[in-house]
């Protein structure tokens, strides 16, 4: 008997980012620091904004950047999330625009996901930091990411 994950789509956020600063290179590596300056929770199950003050880093080697993001969420109910946000970036060109409905969740020509970890202790939110998740993501023009997250059933 064979079985199949599935994902459920929980919501989607938009981080606003500024200016990316560069910290160094190093051994074929490129480490820069993202700032994170605010943005949007919506979905079926999660709504709220983005808290500015976090940022994303990265480490780029050839054409393959990790990435890694943390940065705090209120819900709407005034509830605190952290999020810590890792990932990968790169190139493929055989990679298409992909589409959950009409709603376009990656680019074509990027592999771009990521695997989130929320933490916090309000019991509304509790499922957050109980569930496994995977978010697609996209860039939305220079200043912002969007990533479009889906619980693991």
């Amino acid at each position: 008997m064979s079985f199949t994950p599935a994902l459920d789509f929980a919501f989607e956020i938009r981080a606003e980012v500024s200016e990316t600063l560069h910290i160094g290179n190093g051994d074929g590596e490129v480490t820069e620091f993202t700032p994170i300056t605010g943005g949007a929770v919506d979905g079926p199950r999660l709504r709220g904004k983005v808290l500015p003050g976090g940022g994303d880093w990265s480490s780029t080697r050839g054409e393959v950047c990790e990435l890694e993001a943390r940065y705090l969420l209120r819900a709407e109910d005034g509830a605190v999330i952290d999020i810590v946000n890792r990932g990968y970036y790169r190139p493929k060109a055989d990679t298409p625009d992909q589409f959950d409905g009409e709603v376009q969740v990656s680019e074509a020509g990027h592999y771009y996901r990521t695997s989130p970890v929320f933490r916090t202790d309000a019991p509304a939110h509790r499922w957050l930091a109980e569930t496994v998740f995977v978010g697609l993501a996209r860039p939305d023009g220079d200043d912002a990411v969007i990533i479009r997250m889906y619980a693991l059933k």
